[in-house]
């Protein structure tokens, strides 16, 4: 059973706010701006579950990054519990990144 559809958005919303106020250490861009989110979901238990990649596999700051995504959206008070899964499926490229991160990193 999933939470009420108006109550799910309001909870999307605070976590979006969240995710753009975690920057990737070498890009002067947030990480949801630059794609990396590809999917949060939340149950009816409140957990958040989210589904992110990298720019890169080997990413010097993936453990860095995860664990602030995992540490700001767990610190909402609404939210239970967090999952972050990481994922290369589809791979992340620039065409990911919205408008203000192309302007942001001069692709526009």
């Amino acid at each position: 059973m999933a939470l009420t559809s108006i109550v799910e958005t309001e909870l999307e919303d605070r976590i979006t706010e969240v995710l753009r106020s975690i920057y990737d250490p070498e890009l002067p861009v947030d990480i949801y701006e630059l794609g990396l989110i590809y999917e949060i979901n939340i149950n009816d238990k409140k957990d958040a579950n989210i589904t992110m990649t990298l720019t890169a596999p080997n990413c010097p700051a993936s453990d860095l990054i995860m664990q602030e995504v995992n540490e700001k959206v767990g610190a909402i008070g609404e939210i239970n519990q967090v999952n972050v899964n990481l994922t290369f499926e589809p791979p992340w490229t620039q065409d990911k990144m919205s408008d203000v991160a192309k302007l942001q990193l001069g692709f526009m």
